[in-house]
Formats: C-alpha cells, sequence, structure tokens
C-alpha cells in the first residue's frame, strides 16, 4: 500500500555545518489509536513519542494527539498519532481519529477478553471511515498477561490471532511499562506504509510477546 494518499510530503533546507545546505524531504504519516477504555492506548503514544510511562491512569476526554519525528537517510517522517477515549460517548469522534489515517491501531487489554471482543465493533465502525487505512491488532499490557494460567493465554492468543487473520493485519503483542515492542510497532508500520522491507524478527509464540506482520 502507499501512504501517498494519507500522507503530506513537503521538503525543507536544512542547513549544515560549513554554511551549506542539503534539501530534506518531510512526510506526515497520521495513525489513529482505537479501543476500549483503560487498555493503555494513551501510554503507548507517550512511551512511544516521550519514552516514558506514568502509572496513574488518565482517562482521555475525547481525542489526544501527539507528534514524533524521525530521519531517515534524506527524509523527515512525523507520526501524528490520534487517540480516541474509549468511552461510547467518544464514538462520534472516530472520524478526527481515522479520516486520512494511514494505518489505525485496534487495541485491546491481554488481560480483559471484554476489551478483545471489542474490537469486531471497533473495526466495522473504523472501516466505515477509513477503508484504506492498514489495520494493525495490538495487545497491550503483556506483563500482566504473561502471569495468568497458561490455559487462559492460549484461549486469548487463539482469539486474537484468528481476529487478526480476518482483518488481515498484523499482530503484535507489547508492554508499555516494559517497554516490549513498542518501538517495533512503528517500524513494521512504517514498512507497511511505504513497501519497504522489515527485518524485525517475526515471533510466533514460545512464551514470548507475539509479532506476527509477514503475510498477512
Amino acid at each position: 500500500m502507499s501512504a501517498s494518499s494519507a500522507a503530506s510530503p513537503s521538503s525543507s533546507h536544512d542547513a549544515s555545518g560549513g554554511g551549506g545546505s542539503s534539501e530534506k524531504s518531510s512526510v506526515i504519516l497520521k495513525v489513529g489509536m482505537v479501543g476500549d477504555s483503560q487498555i493503555g492506548k494513551t501510554s503507548l503514544m507517550v512511551r512511544y513519542v516521550e519514552g516514558s510511562f506514568n502509572e496513574d491512569y488518565i482517562q482521555t476526554l475525547g481525542v489526544n494527539f501527539m507528534e514524533k519525528t524521525i530521519s531517515i537517510r534524506n527524509t523527515e517522517i512525523t507520526f501524528s498519532i490520534w487517540d480516541l477515549g474509549g468511552q461510547r460517548e467518544f464514538v462520534n469522534m472516530l472520524p478526527l481519529v481515522c479520516n486520512d489515517a494511514v494505518a489505525i491501531l485496534f487495541m485491546f487489554d491481554l488481560t480483559r477478553k471484554s476489551t478483545l471482543n471489542s474490537i469486531k465493533e471497533w473495526y466495522r465502525q473504523a472501516r466505515g471511515f477509513n477503508k484504506t487505512a492498514i489495520p494493525f491488532l495490538v495487545g497491550t499490557k503483556y506483563d500482566h498477561y504473561a502471569t495468568l494460567p497458561r490455559e487462559e493465554q492460549d484461549e486469548i492468543t487463539k482469539q486474537a490471532t484468528r481476529f487478526s487473520k480476518a482483518m488481515k493485519a498484523p499482530l503484535i503483542f507489547c508492554s508499555t511499562s516494559h517497554a516490549i515492542n513498542v518501538q517495533k510497532i512503528f517500524k513494521v508500520l512504517l514498512a507497511k506504509a511505504f513497501d519497504l522491507k522489515c527485518t524485525i524478527p517475526e515471533i510466533k509464540g514460545g512464551g514470548e510477546p507475539l509479532l506476527i506482520y509477514l503475510d498477512v
């Protein structure tokens, strides 16, 4: 998939040492984040953008927005991340988050199966506003999930795998508090957006956080 329809390219002149200048191109990638409340959407965004984690829960009222710019070769790429509060009264703001997004992270709490069950409805509604965004299925709080009985882990993993296949979405388990797979979500997203080769090894089980993104 090309990111051109949902990205905003531009160029600028970056002054370098010695009085010379080199032209840099820049692109903005809009990323939406949706899912039930208290699953860690805002925490993931803050961890990725600022590298910090706050144990205290702060409810998102409406939409949160943050940006992070990275440089790859001669291109500056800005992730414009839009985080929708999970309460149902904010669903009318879903177009703000989904319209023109290159990718949408459909997020759930690995320790609360109800939040995974909700993904079907979130997916249906989000697709109503954006049918071309790359879907990602992201399970949060892997550190807590790892303490669950094996049977519960297997049940959640099987259901999440079924959902991701139906959505044709990469499936990634992460932990914001332990910084597990947070950076990798956006590296895979970047590769998918620009159809680039991604060298991050897949993880399909074996007691490690899932990271499945090839052939989806």
